[in-house]
């Protein structure tokens, strides 16, 4: 009888690639707090190329005030808003509420840190360009990009935060040095969407995360179609939350890849119930989908992925483990990720062990 996949799944190895106090700050004005849920992608042989996010707070400290950065499109600059103490009220490290109009903002800025490594394994601490927030709708950063090659481009969603809430937004890039962006593809609230590296029955193929304020059931993740990348419809639910270790939240992680039982994508979830206090414990779980539909799911294994390691479990927001990104090598997988809200890592599966640990499913949303 063949033993059973422990569950977390074994590490072959794991790196921690990043850490804020290693990245200069975009301005001398702000002070670099995250560096993590890294968009990679391999782009040769060996190299890989990494999308960071990197997030950064006002260097200047006020005593008794709170000082509250986002992006002016008109002026085109950072400007930072300042709230005495009891102004605001923290939620958690990253986000505050305005006692006056009852609205969120977040207490950092993020952009994005373009790297290239030679072999997957190290990064150069000076970013190769840094691709920054430009527009009204991108007022309080953009974050957590994913990339996926797609008929000739690399294709980065990305989530875009403003007054007006967390959207998905497209861009694309040939060389990872001049990108073009697309606009909004899924409005408020929607984020954590991944694209489908090729065409399924001619369409595009997303999953998507909408994050309704009015919760009639478990968090979800949903699916949708393109003729373009740029209108999407067909909407279907895909999948919900399955217990204790994913009843707050469940979203997409890494785009998926083609194997032969299937696409696999890693997705995460989140511990703290809906009234629940904190941040809770954000883990991985794994999802294999029907190669010709993506709408059926037809295997899963949750929590393969823990946090475990001190930079995982000690940081900006302790006990993360946030997946956004795949690589294949050879017999293993390459598994980047953001670790406690402020650093980047990358972990090494064996693709067969991982598979293993797969059980069917013989349900359907």
């Amino acid at each position: 009888m063949t033993p059973p996949v422990p569950i977390p799944l074994p590490r072959k190895t794991n790196l921690c690639l990043l850490r804020p106090a290693q990245v200069p700050p975009s301005r001398p004005d702000l002070r670099v707090v995250g560096t993590f849920n890294p968009g990679a992608i391999a782009i040769g042989p060996q190299e890989v190329a990494l999308l960071v996010r990197v997030a950064e707070a006002p260097a200047e400290t006020r005593p008794g005030w709170v000082g509250l950065p986002r992006w002016d499109a008109d002026r085109v600059e950072v400007v930072v808003d300042w709230f005495r103490e009891e102004e605001v009220l923290f939620v958690d490290p990253r986000v505050v509420v305005v006692r006056r109009t009852g609205y969120k903002r977040l207490t950092f800025l993020s952009h994005i840190a373009v790297y290239v490594s030679p072999d997957g394994q190290h990064l150069q601490p000076e970013p190769r360009h840094r691709w920054r927030p430009a527009e009204h709708w991108e007022e309080y950063g953009i974050e957590d990009p994913r990339i996926t090659a797609l008929e000739g481009r690399f294709y980065i969603t990305y989530v875009a935060v403003s007054r007006h809430g967390a959207c998905t937004a497209l861009a694309s890039t040939r060389d990872f040095t001049r990108f073009e962006r697309h606009g909004i593809i899924f409005p408020p609230e929607n984020k954590d969407v991944i694209l489908f590296p090729e065409r399924l029955q001619q369409r595009y193929v997303a999953i998507h995360r909408p994050n309704p304020n009015q919760h009639f059931s478990a968090p979800e993740m949903w699916v949708a179609t393109s003729s373009d990348l740029l209108h999407w419809g067909g909407h279907q639910p895909l999948w919900g939350a399955t217990g204790t270790w994913d009843v707050g939240r469940v979203g997409g992680g890494t785009p998926p890849i083609r194997t032969p039982a299937g696409w696999l994508t890693l997705y995460h979830g989140n511990d703290r119930p809906p009234d629940g206090t904190g941040v809770g414990t954000y883990s991985a779980g794994a999802l294999l989908l029907a190669p010709d539909d993506p709408t059926r799911v037809i295997a899963m294994a949750g929590r393969i992925l823990v946090p475990e390691t001190s930079f995982e479990k000690q940081g900006f927001v302790p006990d993360v483990v946030f997946p956004t990104g795949i690589v294949e090598r050879g017999p293993s997988l390459w598994v980047y990720y953001g670790a406690a809200d402020e650093n980047c890592a990358v972990v090494e599966h064996d693709r067969d062990t991982l598979l293993q640990a797969l059980q069917p499913v013989r349900t359907r949303l």
